[in-house]
């Protein structure tokens, strides 16, 4: 099969107008080493800045990206610049497997998992720290990052935060430094996120004082499961707790998490246990997924994780948590981690592919000019900037979000274990949630953009970006898929974070939300200073303010959210008609649910960005920042034109203003646009590609 090899800019020079009003080109030097055939080559800068000017305002750049754990960031840069951290597409499985198993070793020995465990359970206990290194794996092998947040952050997260001490002194060292290797059992064949529905069994057994794992059935198979295939010997196994009092009937007590051996020391099966390969995926090729089956297998009673509810000696079941669906969710609450650090992940993988694709499309050229014969560097094609500069002002954006996710899941959980903070909490799972659903499907389209925009080139796994682009499909599905992710923010909004609606049925929540009055549907949180500055100082009419004034953006993404959650709350009160069917009326919804989601999130979004904007300490920094931000923005504005438009929070003319807007951001930061991926601050050796060198 061929392999085309035109880039896919305009076939003509006459289909699209180069910038012409940017400054010449000042080349800028990466210099390769001697016995380096695939460094990147020299590209043009073109911002009109020396070279120690543009040092200095990349420096600020990424000083702004790189947020509190800063220093985290470039512990792991300067650990990881290397080359043989990047994927080898040639290695069988099996080699992959044992590769990345090999580097994770030699994480551990570096004590690169210690953050994310408590101090007095022989780990450090700074959680942003551990988000953020593993955040930062995001530019080597995706597989080393799923397989590092598989043991650490899954496996070891549930012992961490669902056990007790007698858990901590027993698993959690091993965990660390890899003497124990883990899975997360939790999804099933049958069900993946609707972990409540769970079929895999865990019954008391009295007389033996031990739990009996059992799969009752083909779909209640732990399917997918990281480390099940080859590596894990142990397992974090979510299942039907199911036990009775003295003079009680056994009875389902919902699920629960139990520590369950699968394996011994020479990775055979234990008895009862039956583990298979998922094979090939179409990607992470260095992540043994796999599937178990259990057939009455017994662990001690002490392997259940007590940290939410106990079974006495006697069968007698009790829990600091009374009610079922609370303590479910917060079960599964101090477990958000994994899904904050898969956005942290996924925006990396795509920070790091319009970086590829930028650089790429600094030294390519194609088609001469009508008056000319040299050809034109593809950036300079509109075309070409439209690809990819509103997707590298969206990464700018999401990485200052995900920085405040970061720390604010730190500061929930480096706090007092007592769960007083139940509202905190609570929003932190919501937007945690909503926002690893925008940052992975903007990863993925990022990246895949990316792809095309090194045409021929792109396709070729020497240049990475064809790998990165499998890796990184799966993130939109596990921990949580970006439908269901969506969906749950919006319920959160529009419940108003009521505890009465936790774990309702699709009916029940649709009646709930239907009797609540119109002022309770807006969502509780508090407005930011500078943001509620911002909207106190611009016109409440959108219509008559510039649409480069920030208040005037707040209030589009603002208005846009209250719209939506409104009106959505007011077609699901058609639920409590008698002649309608509860599912029906949220199932017709659904689409308007989503929508609310994905508005919120961007909003939130915005706000972060502007946040960051505020606290920066560099003139040139904030004023480059503004654009980016000007620029996400209106794309982000031209993206949802047909809705603002319909329901009139957009004028006609104001919607030609927004696409001209589009246009003119990219040319204005065409000059910059190395500068910009250029802060990302991916480690040089991980950015090895021959069409770098070849362009």
């Amino acid at each position: 099969m061929s392999t085309p090899t035109e880039s896919p800019s305009p076939s003509s020079p006459d289909e699209t107008t180069p910038d012409t009003t940017g400054p010449g080109h000042t080349p800028i030097a990466t210099k390769p080493t001697s016995d380096d055939p695939v460094a990147p080559a020299d590209v043009s800068a073109d911002d009109d800045l020396s070279a120690d000017e543009r040092a200095l305002l990349v420096d600020n750049l990424r000083f702004v990206l790189d947020g509190r754990w800063r220093s985290v960031r470039d512990t792991v840069r300067e650990n990881s610049n290397r080359a043989d951290l990047l994927p080898d597409p040639s290695l069988t499985l099996d080699e992959a497997r044992e590769r990345i198993l090999g580097i994770m070793r030699e994480l551990a020995s570096q004590g690169f998992a210690a953050a994310g465990f408590a101090a007095d359970h022989g780990g450090t206990g700074d959680i942003g720290a551990s988000i953020t290194a593993i955040e930062m794996l995001g530019y080597a092998d995706l597989s080393l990052m799923v397989k590092a947040g598989v043991q650490w952050g899954l496996f070891g997260g549930a012992v961490e935060n669902l056990g007790t001490e007698r858990h901590h002194q027993k698993y959690v060292p091993g965990i660390i430094d890899l003497d124990i290797l883990g899975c997360f059992a939790m999804t099933e064949t049958g069900h993946g996120s609707n972990v409540q529905a769970l079929e895999t069994t865990a019954t008391y057994d009295r007389a033996t004082r031990e739990f009996v794992i059992h799969s009752p059935t083909p779909s209640s198979r732990k399917d997918y499961i990281g480390g099940a295939a080859k590596h894990a010997r142990y397992a974090a196994v979510f299942a039907q707790l199911i036990t009775g009092g003295p003079d009680e009937e056994p009875t389902g007590r919902g699920v629960h998490c139990f520590v369950v051996p699968i394996r011994d020391e020479d990775g055979n099966d234990l008895p009862g246990i039956t583990t298979s390969d998922c094979g090939y995926k179409g990607g992470l090729a260095g992540v043994d997924n796999g599937r178990i089956m259990f057939d009455q297998v017994r662990v001690p009673a002490e392997n259940l994780l007590n940290r939410y509810a106990d079974v006495a000696e006697d069968g007698t079941y009790s829990s600091p948590i009374e009610n079922e669906n609370r303590r479910f969710f917060t079960m599964l609450g101090t477990l958000i981690r994994g899904r904050v650090s898969v956005a942290a992940t996924a925006g990396a993988a795509g920070r790091k592919a319009l970086t590829l694709a930028t650089r790429y499309g600094l030294i390519r050229k194609q088609f001469e000019a009508p008056e000319g014969t040299d050809e034109i560097i593809v950036m300079d094609y509109l075309g070409h900037q439209r690809k990819l500069l509103p997707l590298i002002a969206k990464s700018y954006a999401i990485a200052f979000a995900q920085n405040e996710i970061t720390a604010e899941l730190h500061e929930v959980q480096s706090g007092a274990a007592d769960d007083s903070d139940a509202g905190r909490q609570r929003q932190l799972e919501g937007q945690a949630a909503g926002f690893k659903a925008y940052a992975t499907w903007h990863a993925s389209h990022a990246i895949n953009v990316s792809r095309e925009a090194c045409g021929g080139a792109g396709y070729l796994d020497e240049n990475q970006l064809s790998i990165i682009r499998g890796d990184i499909d799966v993130f939109t599905t596990f921990e949580g898929d970006n439908t269901v992710m969506t969906q749950l923010i919006a319920k959160e909004l529009l419940s108003a974070y009521s505890e009465d609606v936790r774990g309702l049925s699709a009916g029940g929540w649709v009646k709930f939300i239907a009797g609540m009055a119109r002022d309770m549907v807006a969502e509780k949180t508090a407005v930011r200073q500078v943001v509620q500055t911002l909207l106190d100082s611009s016109d409440e009419d959108t219509e008559k303010s510039a649409l480069t004034n920030r208040g005037t953006q707040i209030r589009l993404f603002r208005n846009r959210e209250d719209h939506l959650v409104r009106t959505c709350a007011q077609r699901l009160r058609r639920a409590l008609d008698d002649d309608n069917d509860a599912f029906d009326v949220f199932n017709n919804a659904q689409d308007h649910l989503l929508k609310v989601g994905h508005a919120h999130i961007e909003r939130v979004v915005l706000e972060a960005f502007i946040e960051a904007i505020e606290n920066c300490d560099s003139r040139s920094a904030a004023e480059l920042l503004g654009k980016v931000c000007d620029l996400f923005v209106y794309s982000a504005l031209e993206a949802d034109l047909s809705w603002f438009m319909m329901h009139r929070h957009i004028s006609v003319e104001r919607a030609k203003a927004v696409r001209r807007g589009v246009n003119e951001l990219c040319q204005e930061l065409r000059p910059h646009a190395r500068t910009l991926v250029d802060a990302f601050g991916v480690p040089e050796e991980l950015l090895r590609a021959p069409m770098l060198v070849n362009g």
